[in-house]
Parts: C-alpha cells; structure tokens; sequence
C-alpha cells in the first residue's frame, strides 16, 4: 500500500505537468527516465528517491518544496474522509478537468480573467 506522502508527491507532479503542458514521455526524457516510471510516481506505486525528485523540480522550473505544499491540508482530508470544500472532488489535484480549467483560466488576459472570477463567484453564490 503506497504511503500518503508518496501519493501526495505523485499528485503534485502530475499537476505540475499537467499545468507546464507536459507529457509524461517530455519529462521522462528531461530526467533521463522511461515514461512508464513517471506514471509510477504519479499513482504513487513508486517513491520518488530524493535524487529523483530534484531533476524532477528542475525540469519542472519548481522548488522541491512545490511537491509537498498542501501535505497537511491532504492528510487531515484523508483523515475525516471529507473533502475541504463542499461539491468540489476529494482530489482537486487529481482531476484533470479542474487542472485544465485552471491552465485555461491562466491563459486568459489579466483583466478579462478578472471579470471571469467575478462571474464565477456570483454564480457559486447562487448555485
């Protein structure tokens, strides 16, 4: 059974990949790996070595602490069984829906971005 740690990393390396446009082979070859290992961090079946991890983040222009931000918001959500907010998934970084709508949301012009915000918490509101 992977650890929770182990998981949450995975996480967060398929949702840096996935925010940079990457694929799981561009940065495979970026650390001199197979993609097949990459999906195995991303599951969490395989533990990332420190090593690893480092190539990793520089591939990925992140520090290495970007792969463990939001540990203890993870584990207290493992721990009640309840996600933070309510109607959204359990695994925000785990969804690819969510991930997509975010890389687009980025891609939007500042101030047009704004105003979609805007709309999108009034309509949260009234939902």
């Amino acid at each position: 059974m992977p650890h929770l740690v182990d998981i949450h990393v995975g996480k967060r390396i398929r949702h840096r990949r996935w925010l940079a446009g990457m694929t799981q082979q561009q940065l495979a070859e970026s650390v001199g790996i197979k993609f097949q290992q990459i999906q195995k961090y991303e599951t969490g079946a395989n533990r990332v070595s420190a090593s690893r991890l480092w190539d990793i983040a520089a591939a990925m222009g992140v520090d290495v602490a970007f792969f463990f931000e939001g540990m203890e918001a993870a584990q207290s959500t493992a721990d009640s069984g309840i996600p933070a907010v309510k109607g959204s998934p359990a695994d925000i970084l785990g969804d690819k829906e969510a991930l997509d709508l975010v890389r687009s949301y980025y891609a939007i012009p500042e101030n047009q971005r704004r105003r979609l915000f805007d709309l999108a918490r009034v309509l949260s509101d009234v939902a």
